[in-house]
């Protein structure tokens, strides 16, 4: 790759929101490095999904997938604790502030390391896909925090400190998430190698949270939600 090749790192859950991330940082013209997290999460499944992701896009020899067992050891969230259930939120009831799945510190750890593989591949943005309108109550998915570690960045790193910078990209951040699967059909993100469920199983769930907010986003974009779901 020569030294004006447009690289980014996508933190790729093997998710909706990541997927559709990698999608557009395709489109946008980027050279995509996937970085994955194993944190012990309840729904491990989904590094699987993220491995088919990342073959789909051609660049699974760059996917790096890293271990951070120790979120497990700490636990405190419904998706590395088992003593947490993971909550079915039925429509109108109300929700806690931040909610039992928040896992704490999760984001700050992934752009920390995800910044490190940036610029060791001397990527010039890394892509998130986090969602303040669906997820408002996760502290680490505000614009806010994304502003600051941005601000860490330039003062942390190399690059940032010869003023090249490496850029947060949040394209997910203000979107619905029938927005965010309308955008994606519409370049191709192959929605079916994903997964969103927190439960874990081969089949998702459709009652969690994670599933519910899935199938409502396909139902107000007007398609079929392509995965499979328990009966």
């Amino acid at each position: 790759m020569s030294e004006n090749t447009k690289r980014a790192v996508i933190i790729l859950s093997g998710g909706l929101d990541s997927t559709t991330c990698m999608g557009l940082a395709k489109e946008a013209g980027y050279d995509l490095f996937p970085i994955s997290f194993d944190y012990g999460q309840r729904h491990k499944i989904e590094i699987e999904n993220a491995k088919q992701v990342a073959e789909h896009y051609g660049v699974a020899a760059r996917h790096k997938i890293i271990k951070l067992d120790f979120l497990r050891d700490f636990g405190g969230s419904a998706l590395t604790d088992d003593s947490i259930d993971v909550p079915n939120v039925m429509e109108g009831t109300e929700v806690e502030e931040i909610p039992v799945t928040y896992v704490p510190g999760r984001n700050l750890l992934f752009l920390s390391i995800a910044t490190s593989y940036a610029e060791v591949t001397g990527s010039q943005a890394i892509y998130i896909g986090v969602n303040a309108l669906d997820y408002s109550g996760y502290p680490d998915c505000r614009p806010e925090f994304i502003h600051k570690v941005e601000e860490v960045i330039a003062l942390a790193t190399k690059v940032g400190v010869e003023g090249k910078g490496i850029t947060i990209e949040t394209p997910l951040i203000s979107w619905t998430k029938a927005k965010i699967v309308e955008e994606g059909l519409k370049i191709g993100v192959p929605y079916e190698l994903t997964t969103s469920c927190y439960n874990g199983k081969a089949e998702a769930c459709g009652e969690c949270d994670s599933c519910r907010l899935r199938l409502k986003g396909f139902e107000e974009a007007g398609s079929k939600d392509p995965i499979a779901y328990l009966p």
